[in-house]
C-alpha cells in the first residue's frame, strides 16, 4: 500500500512537470530567432558584406554586390561609382574601403568611400585593388542606374532611364513603372514612354500598336532606338510590310538628323582648333606686321606661358579653380619680359637684315628650350584642368561640346576683341599702326620707334604666352610644344594678310575648320600636307593673303 501510494505521487508529480518543461521548451524555441547577433543587425551586416567584398572572387562580387544594394540603398552609391571607375581599394590590414586616386604629384591619395572623409597618402603596399571584369562593370553600371532611378536627382533619375533602355526586362520595366507613378519631370516621363515604346514594339503583335510605338521611336537620337530598329529591318522574320516600312523611314530620320549634328561637331572642332591657332598666330602677326621681322623663337614664347602655368599650379595646390586666373596675367608678363629682352638684346641689332634675324632668332628658340630641360627636365609637365572647364555639355544623346575647349573659344575671341581695342583705342596702338604704315614718316613726327618696337614685340610675345596657357589644357605642356605651332602660325597669317588682324581671324578659323573637315577623309598628316599645298597655290594667286594692306601700308 505504501508502495502504490509512493507511486501515484511520482506519476502526479510528473504529469505536472511536463506542461511547465514542455511550455519552456516552445518559448526557447520562439525566443531564438529574436536573438539577432550583431553581426546581424543591418550595420553589422553591411560590414559584414564589405568584408567579403575585399576577399570575393569575380564570380562571388556580384551577389555581394546585389545584397549590399539592398541593404544599403542610396548609400551603396559611391561605392559602386568607385568600383565601376577602378577606384576602390581595400587596406591591407585593416581591410577598410576606401577610394584612391592620384594627384599631380603621382601620390595615391585616400577618401572614405561613404562619407569622403580624406584619408591622406597611401604607399602602394598598404592598399589592394578591389578586383573588377566587364561582367561585374555592367552588374554596377546597372545597380546605379536603379538606385539612381529610385533616389537620385532629375538629371540622374534621366540618365538611369537612358541605362535602363539598353536593358528594358520585365523587373526593369517594373521599376519604370513604380517611378512613373511616383510622378517625374517632362523629360524622364518621356523617356519612361519611349522604354514602353521599345518594348511594344518588341513584344506586341497588334500592328496598330507596334506602328504607334514606331511613331513615337521616330526622330530620337538615343543609341538603342537606333539599333532596335536596325535589328527589326535584319529580322527575317519580320514579315508585317508596314511595320519594316515604317521602321525603315524611321531609321532614315534618324540617320539624317545624325549626319546633321555630326556635321556640327566637326564644325566646333574646326573652330576649336581655329581659335587656338589664332592665339598662336596673332602675336606673330603684330610683330611681323609692324616689325618685319620672322620670329622664329615665336613657339618658344608660347612654351613659356605653358610652362608658367604649371609653375602657377605648383604653387598654389590648395587653389587649382583660380590657377588660370593667375596665370593668363602671369604669363603675359613672362612671355612679353623674354620678348622685350630678345628685341632689346638681338633684334634691334639686325634691323633690316632678315636672314640674319631669322637665325637669330632661330638659335635663341634652341636656347630657350634646352633652359626648360635644364630647369624643368625633358619630359612632359602635368597641369590640371580645373573643374569649371571639366566635364561636357550634351546638347543631345550625339552631339556634346567639351567645356575646355569652349571656353578656349570663347578665350581666343576675347583675347582677339581686347588686341583690337588695344589697337584702335591707346597710344599705344596709335603709334604701332604709324610705324607699321610709314616707319620713317613716324620718326619725324616724334614717335620714338625703337620704344614701340619693343613694345610690339613685348605686346606679340605676351600674347603668345597667353596662348600657351590655353595650350596647357589641351596638349601636353613640353619643351617642344611650341615647334608644333610656328609654322601653322606663320601660315596663318600669310593666308590672311601680313599686318592684319582681321585676316589672321578669318585665316585661323578657315584653316582650322578646313583641317577638321579634311581629316576624317584622309587622316591629319594627310590633311595638313592638303591644307599647306592649297595655301601654297593661294599665295601664288594672291601674294598679299586674303586681306592685303593698302595704301603707303603695302609699299
Amino acid at each position: 500500500m505504501k508502495h502504490l501510494l509512493l507511486t501515484g505521487c511520482l506519476l502526479l508529480a510528473l504529469v505536472t512537470t511536463l506542461p511547465a518543461a514542455s511550455a519552456g521548451s516552445v518559448v526557447s524555441e520562439q525566443a531564438a530567432p529574436s536573438a539577432t547577433p550583431a553581426s546581424e543587425e543591418p550595420g553589422g551586416n553591411r560590414q559584414v558584406l564589405l568584408a567579403r567584398l575585399t576577399r570575393a572572387s569575380l564570380r562571388e562580387s556580384a551577389e555581394v554586390l546585389d545584397q549590399l544594394e539592398r541593404s544599403g540603398g542610396r548609400a551603396m552609391r559611391g561605392l559602386f561609382a568607385a568600383m565601376l571607375a577602378g577606384d576602390l581599394y581595400y587596406h591591407r590590414e585593416t581591410g577598410r574601403l576606401m577610394a584612391v586616386q592620384k594627384n599631380p604629384a603621382g601620390e595615391r591619395i585616400g577618401s572614405d568611400i561613404f562619407t569622403g572623409e580624406g584619408l591622406g597618402v597611401q604607399s602602394r603596399g598598404s592598399i589592394k585593388k578591389v578586383r573588377v571584369n566587364n561582367r561585374l562593370r555592367s552588374h554596377l553600371r546597372d545597380a546605379i542606374a536603379r538606385i539612381d532611378l529610385m533616389h537620385g536627382t532629375e538629371a540622374q533619375k534621366e540618365g538611369a532611364v537612358l541605362a535602363i533602355l539598353d536593358d528594358l526586362s520585365p523587373q526593369n520595366m517594373r521599376l519604370l513603372q513604380v517611378t512613373a507613378d511616383a510622378g517625374q519631370s517632362d523629360r524622364v516621363s518621356e523617356l519612361i514612354e519611349l522604354a514602353r515604346a521599345m518594348v511594344e514594339l518588341r513584344d506586341s503583335s497588334v500592328t496598330d500598336a507596334r506602328l504607334s510605338a514606331i511613331a513615337v521611336m521616330s526622330g530620337r537620337l538615343e543609341a538603342p532606338v537606333r539599333n532596335q530598329l536596325q535589328r527589326l529591318l535584319d529580322d527575317e522574320r519580320e514579315s508585317d510590310r508596314k511595320i519594316r516600312i515604317a521602321a525603315q523611314q524611321s531609321l532614315e530620320e534618324i540617320e539624317g538628323r545624325i549626319a546633321f549634328y555630326d556635321f556640327m561637331e566637326q564644325l566646333f572642332f574646326g573652330l576649336s582648333l581655329g581659335s587656338v591657332l589664332l592665339l598662336a598666330a596673332i602675336g606673330l602677326a603684330i610683330t611681323f606686321g609692324v616689325m618685319g621681322v620672322i620670329n622664329m623663337a615665336h613657339g618658344e614664347m608660347i612654351m613659356l606661358g605653358a610652362y608658367t602655368t604649371y609653375v602657377v599650379q605648383q604653387l598654389m595646390p590648395g587653389a587649382i579653380e583660380y590657377s588660370l586666373v593667375v596665370a593668363v596675367p602671369a604669363a603675359f608678363l613672362v612671355s612679353g619680359s623674354v620678348g622685350v629682352l630678345i628685341e632689346r638684346g638681338v633684334i634691334r641689332h639686325l634691323q633690316g637684315r632678315p636672314l640674319e634675324t631669322l637665325l637669330a632668332t632661330f638659335g635663341i628658340s634652341l636656347i630657350l628650350q634646352q633652359a626648360v630641360r635644364t630647369i624643368f627636365s625633358p619630359l612632359n609637365m602635368p597641369v590640371v584642368t580645373p573643374g569649371w572647364m571639366s566635364g561636357v555639355f550634351a546638347i543631345n544623346p550625339v552631339f556634346s561640346v567639351t567645356f575646355n575647349r569652349l571656353y578656349i573659344l570663347l578665350f581666343a575671341l576675347a583675347v582677339f576683341a581686347l588686341l583690337l581695342v588695344t589697337l584702335k583705342k591707346t597710344s599705344l596702338g596709335l603709334n604701332v599702326r604709324a610705324v607699321s604704315q610709314n616707319r620713317d614718316m613716324a620718326k619725324a613726327m616724334g614717335v620714338r620707334t625703337e620704344m614701340v618696337d619693343a613694345m610690339t614685340f613685348g605686346l606679340g610675345s605676351g600674347i603668345a604666352g597667353v596662348a600657351g596657357v590655353a595650350l596647357s589644357q589641351l596638349t601636353n605642356v613640353g619643351p617642344n610644344l611650341g615647334q608644333s605651332y610656328i609654322i601653322d602660325s606663320f601660315m596663318v597669317v600669310v593666308f590672311g594678310g601680313v599686318g592684319n588682324l582681321l585676316g589672321t581671324l578669318v585665316g585661323g578659323f578657315s584653316l582650322g575648320v578646313t583641317n577638321k573637315f579634311l581629316e576624317p577623309a584622309t587622316g591629319a598628316v594627310l590633311a595638313n600636307i592638303i591644307v599647306l599645298v592649297c595655301l601654297i597655290l593661294f599665295i601664288q594667286k594672291r601674294p598679299k593673303g586674303l586681306f592685303p594692306q593698302r595704301g603707303r601700308a603695302a609699299e
